[in-house]
């Protein structure tokens, strides 16, 4: 079963491959879908603070009636914490928030503020070492079991590696079917930084490409279930979002296996960059 498969991290803490993300989840929708997704065997669960529903999250958890300590739950610094003591204090809140003793894993959301994000050349490396910092310590003092990054090229991780005193455990990025940073994420798996994969669905988007819904058919899956399998298999963890529990059963339901030939093909379907609606978003920028 998928939920009981797990990667380590270079500190030896277990993270399930597969988690239930949260964005763009409300608050007070937020409850009911952990709790879901946790009866249904769900193991890992991922928001963040810009998400503003921690809180949600957290009642989802202790509703669910799944013990505390079988669940791994992350949560992320806000991108525009740039400094030790914000950074500090958030995490604090983050903890208050959800109403729990300790986090899985906490994660800086993005090297830059999102206002930054593709409109500066500024990677901000000095604060988000004092960020790093803020994450060190929290992890020193058994606030959180891991600590890693999100959105971080190379250059922003070789900048964390060189100079801070804890090696990243995870860099959470953009990579699906169309659009996979293959570079980056070799990069940080030859350095033992485990690869969380948000979207691998493209937001909905992959589900009207030809290319994936006939790989699909051929395998007798759904396109959402054809794109989780291909994160998996690049070794990946996968963050898919849905508040419905058929949903979150059929994203579960990933028992198969993509073949060798099949996988290269995956790998070279046409760029999937248009996120429709959506692509407002800072990370569908292209240049996190």
């Amino acid at each position: 079963m998928i939920f009981e498969e797990t990667f380590t991290l270079h500190n030896g803490v277990k993270i399930p491959k597969l988690a239930l993300g949260t964005w763009l989840v409300a608050d007070e929708d937020a409850g009911a879908a952990v709790a879901a997704a946790l009866q249904i065997g769900y193991r890992h669960v991922d928001t963040a603070q810009a998400y503003r529903n921690e809180a949600g999250v957290g009642d989802g958890i202790r509703k669910s009636g799944v013990k505390r300590e079988d669940v791994f739950v992350t949560s992320k610094v806000a991108a525009e914490r740039k400094e030790y003591a914000n950074a500090a204090a958030s995490i604090d809140r983050s903890l208050k928030k959800m109403g729990l003793d300790y986090l899985d894993l906490m994660i800086i959301h993005s090297p830059q503020p999102w206002k930054a994000v593709n409109q500066s050349d500024d990677r901000y490396f000095e604060g988000n070492l004092a960020a790093w910092k803020a994450l060190e310590d929290a992890y020193k003092a058994g606030k959180v079991r891991a600590i890693g990054v999100s959105n971080f090229l190379e250059i922003d991780l070789e900048n964390i590696s060189t100079h801070g005193e804890i090696k990243p455990m995870v860099n959470q990025i953009l990579a699906h079917i169309g659009n996979t940073p293959f570079a980056l994420i070799d990069y940080c798996q030859h350095r033992d930084i485990v690869v969380e994969a948000y979207s691998p669905i493209a937001h909905g988007m992959a589900l009207q490409a030809e290319e994936i819904t006939a790989m699909a058919e051929k395998y007798g899956v759904s396109a959402s279930q054809l794109c989780i399998r291909y994160d998996l298999q690049l070794g990946m963890v996968v963050l898919p979002k849905t508040v419905n529990p058929e949903h979150m059963k059929s994203n579960g339901a990933v028992d198969f296996v993509i073949s060798a030939e099949d996988m290269e093909r995956l790998k070279h379907v046409s760029p999937l960059k248009d996120y429709g609606k959506d692509s407002f978003f800072p990370v569908f920028g292209g240049k996190m």
